[in-house]
């Protein structure tokens, strides 16, 4: 039997359909509904996954809510030998997971393999840190003449059942930067991957069972989110939500989610300050791998161009001269860099924010045309504040150029965004450099290169309408734990 059988079968015509994995079983819904999943780069039907109903959704959450106990009990040791088993699995099966992103999300192969690599050291680092993170301290009572006497152990207990909810843009990694850290603290899990390409994720769930987590520590999810994601948000069985996606989504999460421990990382609006002093070469290689990479689908894509004057024409030059490298076609070819879009929303969206941009003075110097749900690569010179591409996230392989008159200018713009994920900022002067590192308002700052949260090495996450909380190999496993405090008299 194949690895991936229990997962999937195929119809009298020819469909591949996908189960649910809910209690240690693999299941259909309730009803039978399911939906198709299209491959963005032809329109193709990739197979049809299971349409989850409340009643299969609260199968998924009486099962997580019985494993908590189980979770909790497992030896840290052991939660950490199923996390290096579930990153030798991905790896042993890696082709077959870089096929799955690319036939149902449209990722250009070569960022496939990277996203399936840095997917198997995650679960490597979540094992580490299962072992070295959750030691807990001691706390001596003589340092307060109230306590004298006492001593205070203070040790971290999993949050219980985490609900984790996956976007589109990067469906195993992120995924899995919930999960691997939620099994490393002791949790069980629920995972809701996006409707748009939720096999991998159900291939994930896979490897999860035969890497042996305990039976319900582990549920998966699939169907859409109005009915099925408010029903699991709402349920008093679910301690901790992590979700990544849209502000608009996270802010009706954190409407309706009730006194549960939340964790967002929503939109952001990138800014890039370019000043006169920069290395241009080097500034327009960053921008422009900041902008275009996955077609700009990314919360922590550069989606502004603050330039000063000075310097404003011949960075553009270099900008251009940049994007020519930058090849659309087939995610399967090697040579590509530039995708489909998701879906056709997705399309429209864009068009419109690059149409507005055009109708209101911006000068259109390469791209701007779409086919099915390919969009060139847009460079726009000439944003101004009135253009809602200032200021709305693009998630769309668009660089827009603004030109501001000082750094000053640059700081203002950039500050009065209503997201506050990521900025960068270009320049030889490192005493300015630190100065626009702690002056932006946003979660992380890059220095002379594009933001890129990669594996968490270095904590992130946004503030304002960019979310809540922060990310990153120790500082997930930290949010998805609790302190508990036991005072004891020594005397």
């Amino acid at each position: 039997m194949g690895i991936w059988d229990p997962i999937r079968f195929v119809t009298e015509d020819g469909t591949t359909i996908y189960k649910m994995f809910i209690n240690g079983e693999w299941v259909e819904s309730e009803n039978k509904e399911t939906f198709e999943v299209l491959n963005p780069a032809n329109n193709e039907l990739v197979a049809r996954v299971q349409k989850a109903t409340i009643n299969d959704c609260e199968k998924a959450l009486n099962a997580a809510f019985n494993a908590k106990k189980t979770m909790e009990d497992l030896e840290a040791y052991k939660r950490a030998e199923i996390l290096e088993k579930i990153s030798e699995l991905i790896l042993e099966n890696k082709d077959d997971l870089v096929d799955t992103i690319v036939s149902e999300t449209g990722k250009p192969i070569k960022l496939a393999e990277g996203e399936v690599k840095a997917t198997a050291e995650r679960y490597k680092y979540a094992a580490s840190e299962a072992i070295l993170l959750l030691r807990g301290e001691f706390i001596e009572g003589s340092m307060s003449p109230h306590k004298v006497g006492m001593l205070g152990m203070v040790v971290r207990k999993p949050m219980g059942v985490l609900l984790a909810i996956s976007p589109f843009n990067y469906p195993l990694f992120i995924a899995s930067a919930k999960v691997a850290p939620a099994i490393a603290a002791g949790n069980s899990v629920i995972l809701k991957p996006a409707s748009a390409n939720p096999i991998i994720a159900i291939k994930l769930a896979r490897i999860i069972e035969l890497a042996g987590i305990p039976k319900g520590a582990f549920n998966l999810i699939t169907g859409g989110g109005k009915d099925v994601g408010d029903y699991l948000v709402k349920s008093e069985k679910v301690d901790m939500i992590s979700f990544t996606g849209s502000s608009q989504v996270g802010k009706h999460i954190a409407s309706t989610a009730g006194m549960k421990k939340l964790h967002l990382e929503l939109g952001g609006k990138t800014p890039a300050l370019v000043l006169k002093d920069a290395d241009l070469d080097l500034a327009a290689k960053e921008c422009v791998k900041g902008a275009l990479k996955f077609s700009g689908q990314r919360c922590d894509a550069v989606s502004r161009i603050l330039v000063e004057r000075e310097v404003a024409d011949e960075f553009v030059k270099k900008v251009l001269e940049e994007v020519k490298k930058w090849k659309m076609g087939d995610p399967r070819d090697p040579k590509t860099s530039v995708g489909p879009l998701i879906n056709r929303w997705a399309i429209e969206k864009v068009d419109s924010l690059v149409k507005d941009a055009i109708s209101k003075g911006a000068k259109l110097l390469m791209g701007g045309k779409y086919t099915n749900l390919y969009y060139e690569p847009t460079v726009l010179d000439g944003i101004t504040e009135e253009m809602r591409i200032a200021w709305e996230e693009t998630f769309g392989p668009v660089i827009a150029i603004m030109r501001v008159n000082s750094y000053e200018e640059a700081l203002d713009i950039a500050n009065r965004s209503e997201y506050a994920l990521d900025g960068c900022v270009f320049t030889k002067d490192m005493n300015k450099a630190l100065d626009a590192a702690l002056r932006l308002e946003c979660g992380s700052v890059t220095i002379n290169a594009a933001p890129s949260h990669g594996l968490g090495l270095f904590p992130f996450g946004g503030d304002e309408e960019s979310g809540m909380g922060r990310e990153g190999i120790k500082e997930s496993i930290l949010e998805m734990t609790r302190l508990h405090t036991i005072v004891l008299r020594k005397r």
